[in-house]
This record gives structure tokens, C-alpha cells and sequence, in this order.
């Protein structure tokens, strides 16, 4: 089938504006989200976090400027190594699974459509990264990837094709706006710092996450998790400050009546750098002792109260808490640790299938093969094993009982399975025939005719 476009040629960049307008036949080519200077540098807003630091920052956030609200998320990510591991658990569940492209319907022009919706796809070389850069949404409330459009070489018809898809910064963005929230983010850029401008159509993936409902600012699973990062931090200062009282020897230096200024200078530092040093130089007139604390600190309390914190950081992510409860060498402990839980595996799944059809799919058929054209689905095979198990037993069941309504569409959906092409080979066997089973061996049949 003849694939059509309008442009056979890359245009030349002209400027990084927002400016740039798309249309239903040609996209954006120039790259739009350059980064500027004042994207190098970061205000670290987690330096000195307090309650009263943290509230500001998320009201700041609750008007529509999420900059400082954005550079906290990366930060507490990057330093709390549980958290940053329980995250990656949930990206990484959905990021992993096999998908396909589903035809819009059993046409043959679906079909082949479909098919080049596939081969679009396994030429964009950074995908599987792209698909962690959404699911950055599960913990900020949305995640922006820029589409690098190309054009293939006149000779193949002049295709549009992605070329890359770039990772933005939330910090970039503002949902700030004289009307009130915007629903959708703009882009800071030096023309419009303030409210920003919007972004371009076909040329932005937008994918967003709601674990509430309400403004995006306030859907990612991180605000939350903020809170116990903060606690988790005073517990781990005063368990620090506990260690250093009650680990440490009490280091005593005694010197003799009489004993100089100088000599009980010296007895000092000896004192203070023994910790150190191990080892000390003193006169004979002085001795030091060290002496064992006597104090049964209990430091239990400071585990648990860390522990209390990871595991609402670990339900608030994963949906249950195994991560941190889980035993070593308890049957299935371990494997239920890295699990998400099942419903959420298929929201996160279904939801970034949605994202990945509006914005990346649509527009690219639309500029390949024009519009009022069906377009493709993305799907996720994120079924529980078992449950399909259990699936194709009953329908076995309901197949053997003389149930026919069950459609093979629905069978290959189901199962994640491609249809055949015309001609292809397929597995199966053969349907017995009651009918012919039913009659007599042939032998007997041979022994009547000779009768």
C-alpha cells in the first residue's frame, strides 16, 4: 500500500521557540526543548528541609509553580536508596513487559498498518528508555518526552519516523496561569518565564499519573513519600547522635595536683584525639581512663521508627509492604518483595498504553497515511500468568460442553496472541470427527465384503 506525505525533505531548524505550529500533514522537525543556561543549576531544596520548608514548597506547587517542588522529587529519589529502589520496582514491572500493536480492525489495510506501526517502532533505538522516562509520572503526577521527528530517504517514500524521544525536566514546566491552574503543563522558556508557553501539538508525550484526583501537582506518589523522607531524616540524625553517646567509651584524663597549665593542655588533646589517633603521648603524672557506658541505650526505637517510615514509602509505591518485611529464605518472600501489586501493574500498563496511542501512534499514521484512518492500539501483555492458566481451562471447559460464543478476537486479545497472515502455518491439531470415530475398523468392513 502507497504511503503518502507531504514533506519529502527535513526542513532546516529555524528557531527553539514554542512558536512552532504542527498540522495534521507535517510535524515539527527542530527540537524545541534546547536546554538554556538556568537548567544547569539546581536550588537543592532538600539542603536543610524542614515541615515549614516542605509546606512551602508544596503551596508554591499547589498555585502552579512546580520548579522547586520538581527538584525536591529528583533529590529525594537520588538519596533515599529505598525509595529509589521501590521506584525503579514499579517503573521497571511495567517498562519490562512484551507488548504489540493491534490492528484498528480485520481490514487488510488495518492490518498493514499495524505492521508498520510495529517496524516504527523498533527503530527508535532509545524506546525502552523512553518508557522509564514516562513512568517518571508515577512519582512526580506527569512526565514529559519530547518527539525528535525525522524523515526517511525520499526514495522510501519520504516516511515520517521518530528519530529520538528526549527525556524534559518537570522543573521546566509551570502550570501557572493568570485563570488558575492550567490542566496541562507549559513550557518555561525566556520569552514567557512566568506562565509559560504551550506546548506544540504532535509533539510532546505528555504522560500523567493520578493517585488522586485534582490537580496534577499534588497526583504523584512522591508527595507523600516526601513526608516520610523527612521524618526518616530527623530519625537517622538523632540515631546518629545516639550511636555517638553510647558506642563511644567515655575517655577520662586525670592529672596531679600541681600539674602545669601546659601539661594539662596536653592531657587535653591527648584525650580528644584518642578516639582518633590510638594513641596518645602524656607525662607520668597523668593517667586516662576509659570507661564503658553503663547506660542500656535502647536503640530500637530508632530502627523501628525508620522502619515505620520505609514501610509507608513501600505501600504508597508498591501497594503492599513486602519489600521491607520480607525474609530471607521464607518460600516466595523474596520473589512477592519485587512484585507491584497486580491492579496496579495493569493500571500503570494500561494508562501508559493510552499515553503511548494519543501521542506517539495517532499522529505518526496521521502524517503517514492521512487522516479518518483507524489507528493501531498499544497493548501491554501484563496478565498473571496463573490467570491465563486458569482462563484457558475454562473456556477448555466451556468449549467441551458445546459453548460457541466465545469469539477468536477475544482469544487472541486475551492471550497476547498475533494473528496468522494469509498463508502463514500455525500450530494446532485436529478437531476429532464423533461421526467417523464412530464407525466400525476397516478390517471388519473388508470382512463383510468378502462375505
Amino acid at each position: 500500500m502507497a504511503i503518502s506525505n507531504t514533506a519529502q525533505t527535513k526542513p532546516a531548524l529555524k528557531s527553539k521557540k514554542v512558536k512552532a505550529v504542527a498540522t495534521q500533514d507535517s510535524p515539527v522537525y527542530e527540537e524545541i526543548s534546547v536546554v538554556s543556561v538556568r537548567d544547569r543549576y539546581n536550588n537543592y531544596p532538600s539542603e536543610g528541609l524542614t515541615l515549614e520548608k516542605l509546606s512551602r514548597i508544596f503551596k508554591e506547587a499547589d498555585a502552579g509553580n512546580i520548579s522547586r517542588q520538581a527538584e525536591l522529587f529528583s533529590e529525594i529519589e537520588e538519596k533515599d536508596s529505598h525509595l529509589g529502589s521501590i521506584l525503579q520496582i514499579r517503573k521497571a514491572q511495567v517498562a519490562r513487559l512484551g507488548w504489540e500493536i493491534l490492528p484498528a480492525s480485520d481490514s487488510q489495510q488495518d492490518i498493514q498498518i499495524a505492521q508498520s506501526t510495529k517496524v516504527m517502532f523498533d527503530y527508535i533505538e532509545n524506546f525502552e528508555d523512553a518508557l522509564m522516562d514516562m513512568l517518571d509520572a508515577i512519582g512526580k503526577g506527569f512526565s514529559v518526552v519530547e518527539i525528535l521527528w525525522g524523515v526517511s530517504d525520499p526514495r522510501r517514500k519520504g516516511q515520517v519516523y521518530i528519530d529520538n524521544l528526549k527525556w524534559v525536566d518537570q522543573k521546566r514546566f509551570t502550570f501557572f496561569s493568570k485563570d488558575g491552574i492550567l490542566p496541562l503543563p507549559n513550557l518555561i522558556t525566556d520569552d514567557e518565564p512566568v506562565y509559560g508557553e504551550m506546548l506544540p501539538a504532535n509533539k510532546f508525550v505528555i504522560h500523567r499519573y493520578r493517585s488522586r484526583s485534582g490537580i496534577l501537582p499534588r497526583a504523584g506518589l512522591l508527595r507523600p513519600c516526601a513526608y516520610m523522607y523527612l521524618f526518616k531524616s530527623y530519625g537517622i540524625k538523632d540515631w546518629v547522635v545516639f550511636n555517638e553517646l553510647f558506642s563511644v567509651p567515655m575517655r577520662i584524663g586525670k592529672y596531679k595536683s600541681g600539674a602545669g597549665k601546659g601539661e594539662i593542655e596536653a592531657l587535653k588533646q591527648a584525650v580528644f584525639n584518642l578516639s582518633v589517633d590510638s594513641a596518645a603521648v602524656i607525662s607520668d603524672n597523668t593517667l586516662i581512663e576509659l570507661l564503658e557506658s553503663k547506660i542500656n541505650g535502647n536503640s530500637s526505637a530508632f530502627n523501628d521508627f525508620i522502619s515505620f517510615c520505609d514501610k509507608s514509602m513501600t505501600k504508597a509505591i508498591l501497594g503492599h509492604t513486602a519489600a521491607v518485611e520480607s525474609m530471607q529464605g521464607k518460600l516466595g518472600s523474596e520473589q512477592e518483595a519485587q512484585n507491584v501489586r497486580q491492579d496496579l501493574l495493569e493500571s500503570d500498563a494500561t494508562a501508559l498504553a493510552k499515553t503511548i496511542k494519543t501521542y506517539i501512534i495517532t499522529p505518526w499514521v496521521k502524517f503517514n497515511f492521512g487522516p479518518n484512518i483507524g489507528i493501531p492500539k498499544f497493548r501491554f501483555n501484563f496478565e498473571d500468568k496463573d490467570d491465563l492458566v486458569k482462563t484457558a481451562n475454562t473456556y477448555k471447559t466451556l468449549v467441551d460442553m458445546g459453548f460457541t460464543g466465545i469469539s477468536t478476537n477475544h482469544i487472541y486479545e486475551k492471550f497476547g496472541i498475533p494473528k496468522p497472515l494469509d498463508g502463514e502455518k500455525t500450530l494446532g491439531t485436529k478437531t476429532p470427527n464423533p461421526a467417523l470415530e464412530a464407525q466400525p475398523p476397516i478390517s471388519d468392513v473388508v470382512k463383510e465384503v468378502k462375505q
